[in-house]
């Protein structure tokens, strides 16, 4: 069967059957599209009077709707993870009861290629005049690529009853109620189905404005991986393209929220908040504040936190973006680029961080899975040995004051001297780093000619000094300053003074990410990293055998 990149599900199946539908139906998909997968709710849609396809109606909001929309977001994680589902909204309407027609074709950001639907033909002579049926009816929905094909998933259930009409579709249950101005906030990284929920709800209870604060600057301070974190702007970019698909019939405001309350606790027209079972209290905060500036308290609303079904025993119960940010450890970033200098064997690994952030672990594990080592802190010492070019020169440039009695350099006077002052460090560096890569290029040089297929040289500077052209990747151990800082005082028996000096003549984190291919992290047990590891050496394995 063909693949799709983006399709539209119609699932007609009544909502009280849908959830126990949803498994098979969703999984049906997952072997059809391969990018995004849109759904369409029409419970009890007919198709087959005389073929005239049915006038698209509006479904009113209730509990019950919220309640399908929640289960299947959190379906569509377990059985169809690699989609990006998302269920449109703009047929379903919170301030009315009476089903209306549609009042124009609405065009998505991803245009349908193929229609599913769990919608069942009980006549076979008539399947073709149904699928045109079905096919005029989604085009009077949606705009779609030209060809548009239908295809008929397996409905899990029983045929009449699939097919019936029932006055229950139409939601009858307690609605939800409708607010004018509707708030919410959140980081909205790399976003996920639980965001999905939280959104879509908001879009319920909203008739006219939506009010989003997307969290950035210090708000992500205390962040898991937080140099992982999704630029400010690709995170609203993708909330917003999410929302004008889902219901383009919003008044949507993104803003920058760099403290816990935003505007939620200046804005008069606000008259809800939805809030998660974890963020309720951050609810309860907003209202005394507001209070305290005489407005009037929002109405919270409070969605469930959603389950993560592929959850490990080191991560969270519940889906959350700290949990995707921690999988994508040991995974490739970024593709390596293509450098003709650089000899294909060995196939080298810069492995770079802070100091003290655990890379000689890195290292060792990595050394027993068979790869050379090189650990150019070390080698760049036999550059510092009496005798050496740049031992001369390093005495020249610094003054004989900086020598042991055996003529050896007192490193740890030299760094005083260097760490103090940024333009005598530069003079250190340009005389040291040459000599130090050009011995990192005849060792590896030589684990080739010894057949080593993997060399990783552990560089602290690998990036300061300008070594990518050296390695063939760039792996980087990430681990938070506050932890390095906390590592090398007890490590060197320094002051954190001391200890923030040396740090600050090295590339921050964020600076790293933005060359680096694959990423660790050292600062979870230590199985955790030998997963990451193991997982990084893997798939490592796996693009050099492509190659």
């Amino acid at each position: 069967m063909a693949m799709f990149q983006t399709g539209i599900l119609v699932l007609t199946s009544s909502l009280r059957l849908i959830p126990s539908r949803l498994a098979p139906v969703l999984a049906a998909a997952a072997k059809i599209v391969e990018n995004v997968l849109y759904v369409h709710l029409h419970p009890g849609l007919g198709l087959t009077d005389n073929c005239v396809p049915p006038t698209p109606t509006y479904v009113p909001a209730n509990r019950e709707v919220s309640q399908i929309l929640a289960h299947l977001y959190a379906k569509s994680l377990s059985v169809c993870s690699c989609l990006d589902v998302r269920v449109i909204l703009s047929n379903i309407k919170n301030h009315s009861s009476t089903p209306q027609p549609f009042s124009s074709v609405q065009t998505l950001s991803e245009l349908p290629e193929v229609v599913l639907t769990d919608y069942c033909i009980t006549d076979l002579n008539q399947s073709s005049l149904v699928t045109q049926c079905l096919e005029k009816y989604i085009l009077g929905c949606y705009t779609c690529r030209p060809n548009l094909q239908s295809i008929f998933l397996p409905s899990g259930g029983d045929d009449a009853e699939n097919s019936r009409p029932d006055v229950n579709d139409w939601g009858l249950s307690e609605g939800l109620p409708p607010y004018s101005d509707v708030v919410l906030g959140g980081t909205f990284d790399r976003l996920h189905s639980a965001h999905k929920i939280l959104l879509s709800v908001s879009c319920l209870l909203t008739r006219k404005r939506l009010l989003i604060g997307v969290a950035d600057g210090e708000l992500l301070s205390g962040k898991d991986l937080k140099e992982l974190i999704e630029p400010y702007q690709d995170r609203v970019d993708k909330v917003r393209t999410f929302l004008l698909d889902v219901n383009p019939g919003i008044q949507y405001e993104l803003c920058s929220l760099r403290d816990p309350y935003g505007p939620a606790i200046t804005d008069p027209d606000l008259e809800c908040i939805v809030v998660s079972d974890e963020t309720r209290k951050g609810g309860d905060a907003v209202n005394r504040k507001r209070l305290a500036n005489a407005l009037q308290e929002l109405t919270i609303h409070q969605i469930g936190l959603v389950k993560d079904v592929h959850h490990t025993s080191d991560e969270e119960e519940k889906i959350s973006s700290s949990t995707l940010r921690k999988r994508l450890l040991g995974s490739l970033l970024v593709p390596p680029k293509n450098n003709p200098r650089i000899p294909a064997t060995p196939y080298v690994i810069g492995v770079t961080g802070y100091m003290a952030s655990g890379k000689s672990s890195v290292v060792q594990y990595l050394q027993k899975m068979g790869a050379a080592t090189i650990n150019a802190d070390a080698v760049g010492q036999k550059s510092y040995r009496p005798g050496t070019a740049a031992h001369h020169k390093i005495v020249q440039e610094f003054g004989r004051e900086i020598l042991l009695e055996d003529g050896t350099i007192n490193r740890t006077a030299l760094g005083k001297i260097v760490f103090e002052d940024q333009e005598k460090l530069k003079r250190l560096t340009s005389i040291v780093w040459p000599e130090t890569a050009a011995l990192v290029k005849q060792m590896i040089s030589q684990a080739g000619s010894e057949g080593k297929s993997v060399c990783v040289v552990d560089a602290a500077l690998l990036l300061e000094a300008g070594w990518m052209d050296m390695v063939h990747e760039v792996w980087v151990v990430l681990v938070p300053q506050d932890e390095v800082l906390k590592r090398i005082v007890q490590r060197d028996n320094i002051s954190e003074e001391d200890a923030r000096k040396r740090l600050a003549n090295q590339w921050s984190n964020s600076q790293r990410i933005q060359h680096a291919n694959v990423v660790l992290s050292t600062q979870w047990e230590p199985e955790f990293t030998q997963k990451q590891i193991q997982r990084a050496w893997q798939l490592l394995q796996n693009r050099k055998s492509s190659c």
